[in-house]
């Protein structure tokens, strides 16, 4: 017998989403969720849909939680270090071992931070200072002094996507040097975005603003957006020969499949938009997925 006909790792907006629709169709479902989830860091979230005055990004994901497990997932706060087996008999392990017939893996992607240390990030973060996703919210920083730190085509892309938010944008340098062609910098310098070199370094949270060491002195300024991409948490998938994207991230189907029979993905650690709606769309298409094709393998009775 197994422990679980679906486990998902787990346990953010994706991973909570397709726990409460697998209750719902009356699935056995475990999610185990080492509480490194983006949304956590979330201070508040004003484009989720349905909250027109903003929802915390932990009080959204405790409520997803909760109205899982009242739905009758079950969730374990682990580390899953490891996955063997095939489908239907997959083997999870997070310092116990489960069985199940199904694994999800909503893991996600992290962030990689500008220098730092860890409390006047939190800190940071937490006041709007250092902000991570101008799709979710730049609308809130119409106006303000913006720096982008980053460099590059992502850098570029960052830097003009922001300026449709504000005429003062800066393009920091994170190292040293700029890594941009002529023709980029012409792109910039037509958008009016201003570029410095770094590095970017020696923070300084000032009230309401945020200043940094530049190769052109200290710069103050309302927020900083990092462009300095991601680290894809798809360790799992590849141990087991799924296939990935080239910079990392879990190729599926539109059903979210993944090329390894019995395993699913949804959320950021597949290709896609990096977004809360669009992580739970994934992640009800992949609960259904994983509800039908289990019934293919054996007819789901009460």
């Amino acid at each position: 017998m197994t422990d679980a006909d679906v486990v998902i790792v787990g346990g953010g907006p994706a991973g909570l989403t397709a726990a409460i629709y697998l209750a719902r169709y009356h699935l056995r479902t475990v999610v185990i969720d080492a509480g490194q989830s983006r949304a956590l860091m979330i201070p508040v979230s004003h484009n989720h849909a349905g909250h027109p005055a903003g929802i915390e990004g932990r009080v959204l994901v405790d409520r997803m939680r909760v109205q899982a497990v009242e739905y009758g997932a079950r969730s374990i706060a682990a580390e899953v270090t490891d996955i063997t087996g095939t489908a239907g008999d997959l083997r999870i392990s997070a310092g116990e071992t489960l069985r199940a017939r199904a694994v999800l893996l909503a893991t996600g992607v992290i962030n990689r931070r500008p220098l730092m240390d860890d409390a006047m990030h939190d800190a940071a973060v937490t006041r709007g200072l250092l902000r991570y996703c101008p799709i979710c919210d730049g609308f809130e920083l119409t106006d303000k002094r913006i720096a982008v730190i980053g460099t590059g085509r992502h850098g570029l892309q960052e830097a003009i996507f922001v300026r449709s938010y504000s005429r003062d944008i800066t393009l920091v340098a994170p190292d040293g040097r700029h890594d941009l062609s002529p023709a980029q910098r012409a792109i910039l310098t037509n958008a009016g975005v201003a570029v410095i070199d770094g590095p970017s370094k020696d923070f300084r949270l000032e009230g309401d603003i945020i200043s940094m060491a530049t190769a052109a002195g200290r710069r103050q300024f309302d927020t900083v957006y990092p462009a300095l991409g991601s680290i894809i948490r798809s360790g799992l998938a590849k141990s087991l020969g799924a296939d990935l994207a080239e910079e990392g991230c879990i190729r599926v189907d539109t059903h979210q499949r993944t090329s390894i029979a019995g395993l699913y993905a949804a959320g950021d650690v597949v290709p896609g938009l990096d977004q809360i709606s669009s992580a739970m769309g994934a992640a009800a298409a992949a609960a259904t997925a994983i509800r039908n094709d289990l019934a293919d393998a054996a007819p789901l009775r009460r």
